[in-house]
């Protein structure tokens, strides 16, 4: 079994700021920093490091020839990655003491990829192997119905949301990983949601980190008819609901899961969902049951949080389970 990511590759350069940019505002950064990143790049070095035959396909600029060696570094296989002329992919992240970024993309070469190279990538995948897509990369329809047809585990993170992800064969999607307004946004659901019934039971309490389940009983109720609008939408679909500081809940078929954070002292929150993806469906991938795959993928997102950088904040699986 195989795992391919088919996603982006960018330069992220991240300035520390007192406050985001507000309109009409021109404000000066604390220092700047280059890192590599892209959801795409984030997600696949994730993977890689959770142990599973991980395979990224994408482009990369004149400019990015690092980012194929940081995958090669985490483990992936970086064959499938086309060199383009022109500018790479770029992100402008905005970050503030407390850790709480906002980004701005450029999507440069990761906006370039046709048809023939989508095919030429899939030619090398079987059935059974997963495909793990995000949205910040061009022709994702196009990808996903080939893999469809070939029987590839679909898994869409669809962030950044727009209006395209509507107009993908969403019907195909096995996993959906997603946050609350990606959710919302892509159900259309304007509820303030109901009490989680069944979630707060031995699930809970299962994870080591001391404390970290304090108080979210109270909080973390609200979010049960959203999960629910996202399930009754895909019902074919399983879906994991990341809440930030309330961890995360999973539904499928049979059951409903909360996950809670673990708590540490935040650095940098950039990498913490991409980190969390990679970690959940690697797990997964290897045959744990989704209650395990969420236990390590909270503490791997919670070690990359309190670490600078996007890619090179995601912990070896050694770090989160050793």
């Amino acid at each position: 079994m195989k795992a391919l990511n088919y996603g982006s590759l960018n330069i992220d350069f991240v300035y520390n700021v007192e406050h985001f940019v507000r309109s009409g505002e021109t404000i000066s950064s604390q220092n700047m920093a280059i890192f590599a990143g892209g959801k795409g790049l984030n997600q696949s070095v994730a993977l890689a490091k959770s142990g599973i035959d991980t395979w990224h396909a994408g482009n990369i600029g004149e400019d990015g020839e690092f980012l194929a060696e940081i995958l090669q570094k985490a483990g992936a296989h970086t064959d499938l990655i086309s060199r383009l002329p022109g500018r790479n992919g770029h992100a402008i992240i905005q970050k503030q003491p407390n850790g709480q970024n906002c980004i701005l993309l450029y999507g440069g070469s990761n906006q370039q990829n046709t048809k023939a190279q989508v095919d030429e990538v899939l030619s090398h995948f079987e059935k059974g192997d997963y495909l793990i897509l995000q949205n910040e990369i061009n022709e994702i329809a196009y990808i996903m119905e080939r893999a469809h047809e070939k029987g590839m585990i679909i898994v869409l993170n669809p962030s950044p949301m727009d209006e395209k992800i509507r107009t993908y064969p969403l019907e195909y999607v096995d996993y959906f990983l997603l946050n609350e307004i990606e959710a919302k946004d892509l159900t259309g659901f304007t509820g303030t949601g109901e009490p989680l019934d069944n979630v707060l039971n031995e699930n809970v309490h299962d994870t080591d980190s001391a404390g970290e389940c304090e108080n979210i009983n109270i909080s973390i109720n609200r979010w049960d008819s959203l999960l629910d609008a996202v399930c009754s939408h895909f019902p074919n679909s399983r879906v994991l609901l990341t809440l930030g500081e309330y961890g995360s809940i999973y539904k499928d078929e049979k059951q409903k899961i909360h996950q809670p954070i673990v708590k540490v002292p935040v650095v940098d929150t950039t990498a913490a969902g991409d980190t969390f993806t990679g970690f959940f469906i690697g797990s997964i991938a290897k045959g744990l049951s989704p209650k395990e795959a969420m236990q390590i993928a909270a503490k791997a997102s919670a070690i990359a949080v309190s670490r600078q950088g996007a890619a090179p904040s995601i912990p070896e699986l050694n770090e989160v389970i050793g």
